[in-house]
């Protein structure tokens, strides 16, 4: 019997996939100690004094809506995870009074972040997150960090460690979150040959099977025994994100990072520190600022924005607050007005850093902005990105400009409103950026128009307010159909002649048939 027309031909070689390997189920539960995570997860509360004080009596759970978080890297275990942590527990899908597990996967914002909005969406009560984790304090939910530990080898790590530092050196050993676990060992394998080695611990968190140690001092969510860091060497244990790699370099003497996956060291290229020096110039010539909100669960964030916001207003610029989700060139696109992006987010990944100039504006930080806003442009050549020190710094600032306002007359003041600026950047001339001084030349009438948007003395106002987005509108050559509703005083009121379209199909309209006609 002859083979289909449509059938493949006997001699015809398959493409091979190559398949990846996935941990067996034993496996996942060492490597994320699912015992001690069932333990917590198992975890009851009593329901008056009395039953604490029986052995007998039984709680109800502490925890009954359970999120377990997980990276896109390790969504793959998530099955193996949740059936084992429901055969351990005990639970019954049918049963509507016992615990439920949820599995949340392509995170809100930075995975490393505990994703809150997520878990509200089914009432979670504790989020389980897996992975690498920044540690950040959470607003709202309560949260427990699984890290699991991934294998490498020491020695390696040894080899390369004696091949780039000196006896006489001071290094601080520091790891991304899964690995911190071996830098006790390191350090004390090389305590004999080493005087002045310390290690970088995590901070205090709820962290399944690691305990981390107690330090004095708090610095790059880390625990630290030494305050000040700029005279010791880094050996970071994996290849940071750009983000957190230059909040390191600006702050320790070198720099070093050991990839575990190819046994190889680096030394850089690194961000570049003297282009954010630029941004904050940028930032303080432009008239209207976005700021970019990439995160909703790390705490002072609202008292961040709002000192954002107040200081930006005292500035004389325009604002506008954005919520897209993971941001991306596409999307920040589509705002043509803003001038620089302000992003907050985690100072792990919540944080853009363009190295390759994607983007069509500047993004800068909290800290980059609120240093160009300032009177007095000075900086340190250090990269805050941790909220609180942010917020510190402004408060600071305030306090010292503060004792200098009370030395200036107000005539000063008003002065200074028309003194011309320039763009440090490109040495031109800069009109527009202080767009909110123009509402002293701006009169408003409360009349009982209907119109969303008025304009007067060269300003567009929406609801009493200036709108620079509208500004830019404006100058557009197209800007619309417009509205017969509302009064245009600049345009006409006779609208355009009509005129008759072409007819026909596109391989030959009647007017080009015509035209062909006439030639011939």
């Amino acid at each position: 019997m002859q083979a289909p027309v449509l059938s493949t031909n006997s001699d015809y070689s398959y493409a091979k996939v190559q398949s990846s390997t996935k941990l067996r189920r034993e496996d996942v539960v060492q490597y994320y100690a699912l015992d001690k995570l069932a333990e917590k997860l198992a975890e009851t509360e009593t329901d008056t004094e009395t039953d604490k004080d029986t052995s007998t009596s039984k709680g109800k759970p502490k925890f009954r809506h359970i999120t377990l978080q997980f990276p896109d890297d390790l969504i793959a275990d998530s099955a193996s995870i949740v059936y084992y942590l429901q055969k351990k527990l005990n639970l019954n899908n049918s049963d509507s009074d016992q615990q439920k597990i949820w599995v949340l996967a392509d995170t809100s914002y930075s995975a490393c972040c505990v994703d809150e909005v997520a878990a509200e969406h089914v009432g979670s009560d504790l989020v389980v997150h897996f992975g690498d984790a920044c540690l950040n304090d959470v607003a709202k939910l309560l949260a427990i960090y699984v890290l699991g530990k991934p294998l490498i080898d020491e020695e390696q790590v040894l080899l390369q460690f004696r091949s780039r530092y000196s006896k006489e050196d001071r290094v601080i050993l520091m790891a991304d979150a899964p690995h911190t676990y071996i830098l006790s060992n390191l350090k004390q394998k090389l305590s004999n040959e080493y005087e002045q080695i310390e290690i970088a611990d995590l901070k205090n968190a709820n962290i399944v099977d690691y305990q981390p140690s107690s330090a004095e001092h708090m610095n790059f969510n880390r625990t630290l025994s030494v305050q000040e860091v700029s005279d010791y060497h880094l050996f970071h244990i994996t290849v940071p994100e750009a983000p957190r790699l230059l909040q390191l370099t600006t702050n320790f003497a070198s720099v070093t990072t050991y990839d575990p996956g190819n046994n190889q060291m680096s030394q850089g290229p690194f961000p570049n520190l003297m282009r954010r020096y630029k941004l904050v110039h940028v930032a303080r010539s432009s008239g209207t600022i976005g700021i970019l909100v990439n995160t909703l669960s790390l705490t002072n964030t609202k008292l961040l924005i709002n000192t954002i916001k107040d200081r930006i207003k005292a500035a004389g610029k325009k604002h506008y607050i954005f919520v897209v989700g993971k941001p991306n060139v596409a999307k920040l696109a589509n705002f043509e007005s803003i001038d620089v992006w302000c992003i907050l987010g985690c100072d792990h990944l919540g944080i853009v850093i363009d190295q390759n100039n994607e983007f069509y504006k500047p993004i800068i930080t909290p800290y980059e902005l609120l240093l160009g806003l300032s009177d007095e442009l000075s900086w340190t050549g250090k990269w805050v990105t941790d909220y609180q020190s942010v917020i510190e710094n402004y408060q600071e600032e305030i306090t010292r400009g503060a004792s200098n306002d009370d030395e200036e007359d107000n005539d000063g003041d008003a002065s200074s409103d028309e003194e011309p600026e320039f763009d440090p950047v490109t040495g031109t001339f800069v009109s527009t950026s202080r767009p909110l001084r123009q509402l002293n030349h701006l009169t408003i009438q409360n009349d009982d128009s209907n119109e969303l948007v008025k304009r007067s003395a060269n300003a567009i106002a929406i609801r009493n307010t200036v709108s620079t987005s509208a500004m830019f509108l404006q100058q557009r050559q197209w800007t619309g159909l417009g509205s017969d509703l509302a009064s245009n005083n600049d345009k006409s009121d006779e609208g355009s002649v009509l005129e008759e379209g072409r007819r026909g199909i596109a391989r030959g309209y009647e007017f080009d048939t015509t035209q062909k006609k006439g030639a011939n």
